[in-house]
């Protein structure tokens, strides 16, 4: 869905028009289904929290400025809501990768049992082993087809920030491949 196209669907929310919001629903579920779900672990909440967004986007569709990103303002929006939904739940948020929690145990430079085993994950495995920060990149990038203009703009994370967190994921990502 092209900007223009977003925008004018967003207008016909503001108005009231629940096919805009279905047009919106339908290019974008499984955009921001990815999103949720590389926080949210449990495939009910993630699909709870989809449907909070959507009644969200239209409870607030007066706040949307036209003309602008809508991706990743979309995105931005679900990564706060799963943010959110983590914090008042309770629950932890997702453990660094196997590499960063062997130094903070103090371990030295020889591959931990932890590590060699990091190596024979699938990669959907290994995507969830990554740090939650760029795990949310690899999402946005990949699943989310985004540019990295788009994602540091929906992260507020300078983009060589956010270009050098995704060449790391995917150098870590290679690695567990091998």
């Amino acid at each position: 869905m092209t900007n223009e196209e977003f925008d004018s669907c967003m207008e016909r929310v503001r108005a009231g028009d629940r096919d805009g919001l279905k047009e919106i629903y339908q290019a974008y579920i499984a955009y921001i289904y990815s999103i949720i779900s590389a926080f949210v672990r449990e495939r009910e909440d993630a699909e709870d929290l989809c449907a909070d967004f959507f009644l969200k986007l239209w409870e607030q569709a007066g706040k949307y400025r036209a003309g602008g990103g809508h991706r990743a303002w979309l995105g931005a929006m679900a990564r706060n809501m799963a943010i959110d939904f983590i914090r008042r739940s309770g629950r932890e948020m997702p453990r660094e990768d196997a590499a960063e929690a062997a130094q903070e145990r103090g371990a030295d430079s020889h591959p931990s049992a932890e590590d060699e085993s990091l190596a024979r994950l699938s990669f959907s495995e290994t995507v969830e082993r990554l740090p939650e920060d760029q795990r949310t990149i690899v999402t946005m990038k990949i699943l989310g087809d985004m540019t990295f203009k788009e994602i540091a703009s929906a992260l507020k994370m300078p983009m060589g920030t956010v270009t050098w967190k995704y060449r790391d994921s995917m150098e870590k990502l290679r690695r567990a491949e091998v």
